[in-house]
């Protein structure tokens, strides 16, 4: 589904007039976008650029200084050094997609970096599959 989202936010939805918006993704482990050879094996959209095999905070904040992306996604967020990174994104104006696991919200709240991006409103919407 990850996919899918920076997919289309990536390329664009022409039925919406959409026109697509440069995207950077953190693939920590190599599952997203199954690079090889520096080119991604699965479709994650034309203005998506992809950094792999590095931690998730350390990938936003070089997404953010050397890709200049308007959207940043990633997969499983959690830790506090992730949090961190989140705001640096939020202070350089770009916007995030991230997943996290966890069934409830109580889930969420026993994670108190993640629960303070939405006590403080950094984080807008919270969806649970």
């Amino acid at each position: 589904m990850l996919r899918d989202i920076i997919r289309n936010i990536s390329n664009g939805i022409q039925e919406m007039h959409f026109k697509g918006m440069t995207c950077g993704l953190v693939d920590e482990r190599g599952e997203i976008a199954a690079m090889y050879k520096g080119i991604p094996q699965n479709d994650i959209g034309i203005r998506t650029d992809v950094i792999e095999n590095i931690s998730k905070s350390k990938g936003m904040k070089m997404l953010i200084r050397s890709m200049a992306p308007e959207v940043i996604a990633c997969d499983e967020i959690g830790s506090k050094e992730d949090v961190e990174a989140i705001g640096e994104a939020m202070v350089a104006g770009v916007k995030g997609i991230f997943t996290m696991h966890g069934k409830t919200m109580e889930d969420i709240k026993n994670n108190l970096p993640i629960h303070h991006l939405i006590e403080t409103k950094q984080i807008e919407k919270v969806l649970f599959l």
